[in-house]
């Protein structure tokens, strides 16, 4: 069971197993986002300004859902659809590639883009780190 698996509540691992299925994203690669980007906490907030479990900045959240505000993003539920819908927008973009979706999703579709039009590996650690044994 995920939630003894990631040391978190039953209802968190429900929320997060059901967004990702709505969203087309694979449950266990779900979990280790939420688990990297937040440490499983709904409130957590980043240096550069990133909410909520899945470290959604509020600027992306409002591409992805126009009226997100920013205490939505705190929202387990609220957050998890949108950072989830995000990802998945990445994924398709970069056609499946979970690798290339995970930089864009850490970096930035521009940065990673740009790293890729140069010649250069986009990689920043941020991928392996969560593929680790997936």
């Amino acid at each position: 069971m995920r939630s003894t698996r990631y040391s978190i509540s039953v209802r968190l691992a429900t929320d997060i197993y059901d967004a990702s299925v709505r969203e087309g994203i694979d449950p266990e690669l779900a979990f280790r986002l939420v688990g990297v980007e937040s440490e499983f906490n709904d409130h957590a907030i980043s240096k550069a300004g990133a909410l909520g479990l899945t470290q959604l900045m509020p600027s992306t959240a409002v591409l992805i859902e126009k009226s997100t505000t920013r205490e939505e993003l705190f929202q387990p539920r609220t957050n998890l659809r949108i950072g989830f819908r995000y990802l998945r927008s990445l994924l398709d973009m970069y056609k499946g590639d979970v690798r290339l979706a995970l930089l864009a999703y850490n970096r930035g579709e521009d940065a990673v883009w740009r790293d890729i039009k140069a010649g250069v590996n986009p990689g920043n650690g941020y991928d392996r780190y969560i593929l680790k044994g997936y």
